[in-house]
């Protein structure tokens, strides 16, 4: 390790000082520097170099820009920054003249064709770009440029300099921060990306005025800019108000340019900047994850994972910064570093088994600037993987909207279990820069499903979605979480909200208890409405998994397909059966991945139980083909759902065997009494079972209830209590 200690000495100094030095031919590490490498840095180089020989062996490809996203042009364009970026760093490691070379060609090809062009063919809206489609990209663009330009700029002559700062970083930076100051001066993920760049082309061309605006907003008021956006972007619990998708995107430039701040004006600490916000939002975004992908709140593609560009920086600075040994768990479960000083200290720690895992636990995350704008309750439970990860995680989604990115899904919520979404969240109707799929944008079922309350795990009401569809309303108002508790066994959720629709209010506690006899998880759902006029109220249920059996008679649809309703993603819903359940009580099976899941559920009332799945009216088949079961209650007055999902038994096709397809539940019954919950089952074995909710937080309070002859008594919100006598 002496070699590599040495390497991460030279590499510390190499990059410390970023605005342009002397002439020189070759970088402060050498070719002998990097002959002993860390694995993990070294295959990091190793993938890098085949890139870039391979961008390098079709020559220097700058077209004029003319496609949107997927596209040839947008593709060619994408890859050369990213070969500008690998290429510089490449030659700072290596020595070899070749690349940088190439990264010079590469940017004085740009240096011609840069200020020829006007606003792309292919623009979205307003928000234009110049090499893309929209602005966004062309800060992606400059993000990465600006540090492979970085790694060669003192090498090159006066001339060379003149020409790519003058024709392609100056103007890149005034088109950003002075012609494009509506997205600039936002308080949102394209603006980090614009400031990043602005910031980090100011220090490299030793231009404070860009810094400047980069760090304050274009008129440097402080209004905007990119420390007003650490202030409104995050919760002061590090939650990124567009969602964990949104998040990982933005972390790259909020960690790069703070790096690039760091190096270059350590006095402002921007790493302790507002208790330390843009690493504790680092560790959020980890937490916002289960097996590496990210929870698909809002218009999130499902594909992203902790194995993604952004976080690679992100977890290397991060680690630098810190020296927390659980970061380093997180890069080896990525597989990859960056080839910075910071990379290399990753890899070198991690080749050095200093490794510890990453702490995913139980935690409430508030939303809003001040933590006032509801939550993302977060509860883990069961034995860990190899990566430190409970087997069973349940999110309540009570926070705000999320802007234009948001989904109206107020008090919704998702379940994981082995290693499987079990409770589904849609995510975004999108393919991401696949041509075919209207150019890779968000698709009209963005909006006509995906967003839809109905395509969520939320209470609908009149087949409407929260807050009527209207994003500038659902921006001003967000649900309140009422209680948090991870106490092991018994761990609890509560939200309300009064104002998703005019005169409703709404209330969601989920609880994950442990009850002997029955196989963890178990998830207690409750939802209560309450109106002073008639209402139908909808409880769809998105699951994963192919039905076994329902204990209610439904009428099936075998012969056509009806579709559930006109609007609000409604039309999007195929019926396959319906049962009308007076009883108000029924319970639905689904295996997946060799394991049994049954939703068990009772009204106050009458139901009907819909089962469906998502595609009707979807010409060009853009939606997943995903099954649900909702339950519908016309109530006047109040409105309750009290539902179980029980986790149970095992198949094993291979062997042929399968253990529990059954649920181990006999019944369950709901009573609402004096404003407390209390929920009796009664399993197979003959054991009974309260869980009893008082919804008053107060630990110390005492509550009781006679219930068919039998006392119930508890303290605090809620309790879990075996029955020994009275009735069933």
């Amino acid at each position: 390790m002496r070699r590599a200690a040495h390497l991460l000495a030279a590499s510390v100094l190499a990059f410390a000082a970023v605005p342009a030095m002397a002439h020189s031919d070759a970088p402060a590490e050498t070719a002998e520097d990097s002959a002993e490498l860390p694995p993990l840095y070294a295959a990091e180089l190793d993938r890098a170099t085949q890139f870039v020989d391979t961008m390098m062996a079709d020559g220097v490809v700058v077209p004029v820009p003319k496609d949107p996203g997927g596209g040839y042009t947008h593709e060619q364009h994408k890859r050369n920054f990213r070969a500008i970026y690998l290429g510089g760093q490449i030659y700072r490691i290596t020595g070899e003249a070749r690349y940088r070379d190439y990264v010079r060609d590469m940017l004085l090809a740009y240096a011609e064709l840069y200020p020829t062009l006007g606003d792309h063919p292919e623009r979205h809206d307003q928000y234009s770009g110049r090499i893309f489609w929209q602005v966004l990209n062309d800060a992606m663009w400059l993000v990465h440029a600006v540090q492979g330009y970085g790694d060669i700029r003192d090498t090159l002559s006066a001339g060379e300099r003149q020409s790519i700062d003058d024709n392609v970083f100056r103007p890149a930076v005034h088109f950003l921060s002075v012609e494009s100051a509506n997205t600039f001066d936002r308080i949102h993920n394209h603006a980090t990306w614009a400031t990043a760049g602005v910031g980090m082309t100011g220090y490299l061309l030793g231009d404070q005025d860009m810094v400047e605006r980069a760090l304050m907003g274009s008129t440097k008021s402080g209004e905007a800019g990119f420390l007003r956006q650490t202030e409104l972007l995050f919760s002061p619990d590090g939650y990124y108000t567009e969602g964990p998708y949104y998040q990982r995107f933005a972390l790259l430039p909020f960690l790069v340019f703070a790096d690039a701040i760091e190096r270059n004006e350590p006095d402002r600490k921007i790493f302790e900047h507002r208790d330390g916000i843009l690493l504790k939002a680092l560790r959020t975004t980890v937490q916002l994850s289960y097996r590496g992908f990210f929870f698909p709140f809002n218009d999130a593609i499902r594909d992203k994972s902790l194995r993604t560009a952004e976080l690679y920086d992100g977890i290397a600075i991060a680690y630098a910064q810190t020296g927390d040994p659980s970061l380093l768990s997180v890069a080896e479960f990525q597989g990859r570093t960056v080839l910075t000083p910071n990379g290399m200290r990753v890899a070198a720690d991690l080749a050095a088994g200093e490794a510890a895992p990453f702490p995913f636990r139980s935690m409430l995350l508030t939303d809003g600037p001040e933590g006032d704008q509801g939550a993302v309750a977060v509860l883990r439970q069961g034995d860990a993987n190899a990566e430190g990860e409970p087997a069973t995680v349940l999110i309540a989604k009570n926070s705000s909207q999320g802007m234009g990115h948001g989904h109206f899904d107020k008090l919704a919520w998702q379940l994981y279990d082995n290693g499987n979404e079990i409770v589904r969240d849609y995510g975004a109707a999108r393919f991401l820069n696949i041509v075919a799929k209207r150019g890779g944008r968000y698709l009209p079922e963005n909006t006509t499903w995906a967003k839809s309350s109905v395509a969520h795990n939320t209470l609908v009401v009149d087949e409407s979605s929260h807050f009527d569809g209207d994003v500038r309303i659902a921006n001003d108002n967000w649900p309140q979480q009422l209680y948090f508790s991870d106490d092991a066994g018994l761990q609890v959720t509560s939200a309300q909200i009064d104002n998703a629709y005019p005169g409703v209010s709404m209330r969601r506690t989920l609880i994950m208890p442990s009850i002997p006899g029955l196989e963890a998880p178990v998830i207690l759902d409750l939802v209560h409405a309450t109106s002073e006029d008639a209402h139908l109220y909808d409880l769809p249920l998105h699951y994963s998994g192919h039905i076994m059996e329902f204990d209610f008679a439904a009428e099936g649809n075998v012969a056509q397909r009806p579709v559930l309703g006109a609007d609000n993603g409604y039309q999007h819903i195929w019926v396959d059966a319906e049962a009308g359940i007076e009883s108000g009580k029924g319970a639905l099976t689904w295996i997946l991945d060799g394991r049994f899941y049954t939703y068990r559920f009772a009204g106050n009332g009458p139901l009907t139980a819909v089962l469906g799945e998502s595609g009707a009216n979807d010409p060009e088949f853009n939606l997943r083909r995903e099954p649900l079961i909702m339950l519908r209650a016309q109530r006047e007055g109040k409105a309750s759902f009290a539902s179980l999902i029980e986790a149970h038994g095992s198949y094993d096709g291979a062997a042929e065997q399968t253990l529990d397809s059954r649920s181990l539940v006999e019944d369950l019954t709901h009573h609402r009494m004096d404003g407390m919950d209390i929920i009796r089952l009664t399993l197979k074995s003959g054991q009974r079972y309260a869980i009893a909710v008082s919804h008053n937080p107060d630990p110390e309070q005492a509550h009781s209830v006679l219930l068919d002859g039998e006392n119930i008594a508890w303290s605090g919100f809620a309790a879990v209590m075996a029955l020994t006598g009275g009735e069933n």
